[in-house]
């Protein structure tokens, strides 16, 4: 299942990974263990993070992709379902509309 995977790191220990060159090593390791679909780094609400879309074929695939950013940066990581528009698409919603009015 595709899932939209956030990451929001807090300033420690992320600036001094910064500052001591390592947080781009750091970083390449992680994407290159985890190979997501794609890759965004972002700022949110003041903090660096990055938005990836990654494949969760089981329920036990999370841990493998949540830990790296837990324990080399103390990340906060959330994850949601993300559907193309074929997906939707097959969700069917004019069936369920009808059945829910």
């Amino acid at each position: 299942m595709r899932m939209l995977m956030k990451v929001q790191f807090p300033l420690e220990p992320f600036n001094s990974a910064v500052r001591d060159g390592s947080a781009g090593q750091k970083i390449r390791s992680i994407l290159e263990a985890n190979q997501p679909e794609s890759v965004y780094f972002v700022e949110e609400d003041g903090h660096r993070g990055g938005i990836l879309i990654v494949e969760v074929n089981d329920p036990s695939d999370i841990p493998a992709l949540a830990e790296p950013w837990f324990l080399t940066f103390n990340a906060n990581v959330q994850f949601r379902i993300a559907m193309t528009p074929e997906d939707l698409g097959r969700a069917n919603l004019d069936s369920l509309g009808q059945q829910w009015s």
